[in-house]
């Protein structure tokens, strides 16, 4: 498989370099474990020995400012990491990032964004049948159009284009969470099986209609504040979950399909929740045949304000001790055909994918099959035991 991922700091940073509280962690295997760390300038800090988890980070007062004066060890420079942290190239003896949460459990909405919600209604209607996709979507478009984003979920107009659609026969169990009351928020995947930048992302070996979906994720702490957001790739599998929503499960939660990072932008002087809302996040995709796809999507329209999408997160129905990450659903869903006409896009192993805007970096991954994928070995009883060795030395 040829090698076209590269790392760096310029490609990789925020447009505006360290000007922010980056946080990320790093696989130290002189230690055999992780280390939250952060960027100060080219230098890449372990501040582990002060904060042993990103989780508890996130629970301090004011992360910021109390990174700010933590002192911690030089592990690099930022390129040296970045370098080794492509997968397809790495030196496992050495110092590689990972991605950038590890306690928090890893949430996501869906259907939080018009385009997106219209593809789930066509993956519905055709039984994930890739071939049936493209007349049925022109059929969903002439009959509800494009523009529900107007639409505020939960309000009487959405109560009214509900009986409409319903006359008709054109309900959709992705229409009622996507513009009803309640917001689908699901579990992506367990606790620490997220990657990295610079780490292979999987689909599973048996889909045949799958595709990134590039995201803004929000880091939340066990009282619901948001401190800070990095990028995401909810990898999809179409055909599975257009079988029926009750495979959401398979569609979603496999070995190496959810990507985050590279690092975690943490609120304060230089960024904030407005400055989420006011997001742009570009998609690229690069095939080793020689494809490529290019496409970009603002957060201006997602139809759900994200703090709203917090506020169902968690409650007083349902806490998170260690924290959460949020994936505020994928802004579009890739259409444009790949192979032949009227079948749309689907993943070649070897893609590339890029997920980027200027404020929180670049995240890139290499797209293989799930059961080619490095396996999820560390979980919570490694780290445990790991913290526990390093708190005695």
């Amino acid at each position: 498989m040829t090698d076209t991922l590269r790392l760096d700091r310029q490609s990789t940073l925020p447009a505006d370099g360290t000007a922010g509280t980056l946080v990320g962690r790093v696989w130290r295997p002189e230690l055999g474990g992780p280390s939250p760390v952060i960027l100060r300038g080219d230098d890449v800090i372990d501040v582990s020995r002060t904060y042993p988890t990103v989780s508890a980070i996130g629970e301090l007062a004011d992360p910021a400012s109390a990174l700010a004066a933590v002192d911690g060890d030089r592990i690099g420079s930022i390129d040296e990491l970045l370098a080794n942290s492509v997968e397809a190239t790495r030196d496992p003896a050495k110092p590689f990032l990972l991605s950038p949460v590890d306690l928090q459990v890893l949430k996501a909405a869906g259907v939080t964004f018009a385009v997106s919600m219209i593809e789930r209604v066509i993956e519905e209607r055709v039984r994930g049948d890739l071939e049936a996709a493209a007349s049925m979507r022109d059929e969903i478009l002439t009959e509800i159009g494009t523009d529900l984003s107007a639409v505020k979920p939960g309000s009487e107009s959405a109560a009214a284009l509900k009986r409409y659609l319903l006359e008709r026969g054109l309900w959709s169990q992705y229409l009622e969470v996507g513009i009803g009351p309640d917001a689908e928020i699901f579990t992506k995947a367990p606790v620490l099986s997220s990657v990295g930048v610079g780490s292979d992302v999987g689909v599973l070996s048996d889909s045949t209609w799958n595709n990134p979906e590039p995201e803004v994720v929000l880091l939340v702490t066990s009282t619901g504040r948001i401190w800070g957001t990095t990028l995401g790739n909810d990898v999809n599998l179409r055909d599975i979950e257009g079988r029926s929503a009750l495979l959401l499960g398979r569609a979603k939660d496999n070995n190496a399909s959810c990507a985050l990072g590279p690092f975690i932008r943490v609120f304060g002087a230089t960024f904030g929740i407005d400055d989420v809302r006011a997001l742009e996040v570009g998609l690229r995709v690069e095939g080793e045949d020689g494809y490529t796809l290019a496409a970009s999507s603002h957060m201006a329209k997602i139809s759900r304000d994200p703090e709203d999408l917090v506020e169902q997160l968690m409650g007083d129905h349902h806490q998170y001790p260690d924290g959460a990450i949020l994936m505020l659903g994928t802004m579009f869903a890739p259409v444009d055909d790949r192979d032949e006409a009227g079948k749309g896009f689907t993943h070649h192993r070897g893609d590339v994918v890029t997920i980027s805007t200027p404020a929180l970096g670049s995240l890139s991954n290499r797209v293989r099959l799930s059961e080619e994928c490095a396996p999820w070995v560390y979980g919570i009883s490694a780290l445990t035991s790991h913290l526990v060795a390093r708190s005695a030395q």
